[in-house]
């Protein structure tokens, strides 16, 4: 089975990004299961936290459980057109020691969705990944985009996703990427 490690990048409790990717757990093709992982609890990276205490608990078990899958799937929102800080410091905690970046990242297929109450989606903050997950060495898969804009009309007060339109095209999404994940895979 194909296992792919799911992140939000919101730590709101009605955030469509969580909501985006608790559909995407549901809707997986057929022999891919998709581990949702929370980033509650890691701190703000500090280099003197780092020496003093090492890598927090939270970040040793976010990394083992990356490094362990197929894939990585990133459900990103966008602030002030960009990465939200505090999901790109779960990636800076992740790529610590610098010699871990080849074991968690190294060759990962990677994609990025998101959801923004916003008519534009998340296009700018996806864009903004881009050298980021280059520069940790994964495989972003290019073969798809999905911009869920206007997101307060695609899910429900419950954050159940209630455009049948969306949900096809993150199926559509979702089988792509795993098609690529499996395409990269050692034969």
């Amino acid at each position: 089975m194909t296992t792919i490690v799911g992140i939000s990048g919101s730590l709101r409790a009605g955030s469509y990004n969580a909501a985006l990717l608790r559909t995407a757990a549901q809707v997986m093709p057929t022999g891919v299961s998709l581990e949702i992982m929370s980033i509650k609890g890691i701190p703000l990276y500090d280099g003197d936290l780092e020496a003093r205490e090492g890598i927090p608990q939270a970040v040793v078990k976010l990394k083992d459980r990356i490094a362990a899958s197929d894939g990585l799937l990133l459900v990103t929102p966008e602030y002030n057109n960009g990465i939200p800080g505090v999901f790109k410091n779960v990636i800076d905690w992740l790529s610590r020691p610098p010699p871990d970046i080849a074991r968690v990242f190294g060759n990962l297929p990677t994609a990025v969705i998101g959801a923004s109450p916003g008519g534009f989606g998340t296009i700018l903050a996806q864009n903004a990944w881009l050298p980021v997950l280059r520069t940790l060495g994964t495989q972003p898969w290019n073969g798809g985009r999905l911009l869920v804009s206007r997101a307060s009309s695609v899910f429900n007060e419950a954050g159940e996703m209630v455009d049948e339109k969306i949900k096809a095209q993150l199926q559509q999404f979702l089988l792509g990427f795993a098609n690529f994940i499996q395409s990269q895979s050692p034969q």
